[in-house]
């Protein structure tokens, strides 16, 4: 949920005008507006590459994973993985375009942790996948850029993690 909605939502709650803070909030949004459609779209325009780059730095550090037994191992597992990792990819420019990790929480992080582990999925490997995505990520992005959006990944890593 958006910084407008949630402060919509909780002065109605308390049948009160927004309050000149929240106002300002607001308005803060509204100016790092252009940022945050920005990185999404470099984000999301570049998907394929940006989880390929992702991809290869994770073998590369965990050859494990590729290997038989691991993972990652088999063309349907390999490309169930990149899956995940585009779909990560996708909940950070949630993050982003919300200006809030609440978007990633909701739909992305409750569950996640069980539903690897009872696949017999590493999780610490899937934090390592989300570093790699960063990586890939931010290097696309200025460093202005980068900066905003790497909490968004780091906050899926500290969940996973």
């Amino acid at each position: 949920m958006s910084v407008v909605s949630q402060v919509i939502l909780q002065a109605d709650d308390e049948l009160r005008y927004p309050t000149s803070g929240e106002l300002k909030g607001i308005r803060e949004y509204f100016l790092t507006g252009e940022q945050r459609t920005r990185i999404a779209a470099t984000l999301s325009s570049n998907e394929k590459k940006i989880v390929e780059e992702a991809s290869k730095k994770l073998w590369k550090k965990r050859p494990d994973f590729i290997a038989p037994g691991g993972n990652a191992y088999g063309n349907r597992e390999r490309a169930l993985c990149l899956r995940d990792y585009g779909w990560y990819l996708r909940l950070v420019t949630y993050g982003v375009l919300a200006g809030e990790t609440s978007p990633i929480e909701k739909i992305g992080l409750i569950g996640a942790r069980e539903m690897y582990n009872a696949l017999g999925v590493p999780v610490p490997g899937m934090a390592e996948a989300i570093r790699c995505l960063k990586e890939a990520s931010t290097a696309l992005l200025s460093t202005e850029d980068a900066a905003e959006a790497a909490p968004y990944f780091d906050y899926i890593i500290q969940g996973m993690s």
